[in-house]
């Protein structure tokens, strides 16, 4: 219980959590239900850094990949940003950006992954994404990003509401719109970047947590982040223990499950919206 179940549990927990808060935040910047963390490049960005450790550096372990997985997710974060104009370029910008370098580093991993069967073998397993191999020391490592960029969410959370209501409407309302789109952004990076670090590229767990709760409490940015990170938790903890029981002895990954098990709940959501209006 201490060594496997408790450490994983905490994994599941904390990286759900971590997810729906950055699909909260990367919908509000981008102004985009159909954001999430890998709309910057950040997953694309630490899979690359991963491939690159596992050839050139010969790491091998979740643990071990953290590091370069948060250092690579980053990167690609902020180059997106950098390549946008720093914002200035707007949220349209600002995914294209993000959508060329998750191709560019996308395209390089499959590269190196297929020159280098040995690289494939490793990758693939932490690439499906997975709390399996959970650790305190894993979790622990990522946990002042993920704290920070919690810490940053919640405080930004009311000016994010301003600026719902349009640029001019924010401006008047005393708000900075460009300080407000940076601590955005560099919030839901630190929370992706922290997350994919601890756990892999897990998949449309941000997405789906974040529009569940706008579908739920509406566009309160507040009761968003709040409901967004019980949801992503819900979904990566519940997929965690399907994964251990739906084929016994053998375990299949959460970053297959989630989906599978969110992704009904969300299209119920959808339609019982859709049937209310």
């Amino acid at each position: 219980m201490r060594e496997l179940r408790l450490p994983r549990t905490g994994v599941a927990i904390v990286v759900g959590a971590a997810l729906g808060l950055a699909g909260v935040l990367l919908q509000a910047l981008t102004r985009n239900p159909l954001a999430d963390p890998g709309i910057l490049g950040i997953s694309a960005g630490a899979s690359l850094a991963v491939v690159l450790a596992i050839t050139l550096l010969g790491v091998s372990g979740t643990a071990a990949y953290a590091p370069f997985a948060l250092a690579g997710g980053a990167l690609a974060g902020v180059l997106a940003w950098v390549l946008s104009g720093g914002g200035r370029g707007g949220t349209v910008g600002l995914a294209l950006a993000g959508a060329a370098i998750a191709a560019l580093c996308a395209a390089a991993t499959q590269a190196m992954q297929v020159l280098d069967s040995q690289t494939l073998d490793q990758f693939r397993f932490w690439v499906v994404g997975s709390v399996a191999g959970g650790e305190w020391s894993t979790l622990a490592g990522a946990a002042p990003f993920l704290l920070v960029g919690a810490a940053v969410a919640v405080a930004i959370a009311p000016a994010l509401n301003a600026l719902s209501l349009g640029e001019d409407a924010a401006r008047g309302l005393g708000q900075d719109v460009a300080r407000v789109r940076i601590a955005t952004g560099a919030a839901a990076l630190l929370l992706a970047a922290g997350a994919v670090a601890v756990a892999g590229p897990i998949g449309l767990v941000g997405l789906l947590a974040a529009h569940a709760a706008r579908l739920l409490v509406g566009a309160d940015v507040r009761w968003q982040l709040a409901l967004a990170a019980l949801l992503g938790v819900a979904v990566l903890v519940g997929g965690d223990v399907v994964g251990r029981v739906v084929a016994p002895p053998r375990e299949v990954a959460v970053g297959v499950v989630a989906p599978i098990v969110g992704v009904p709940l969300f299209l119920w959501l959808v339609a019982r919206r859709r049937v209310r209006a």
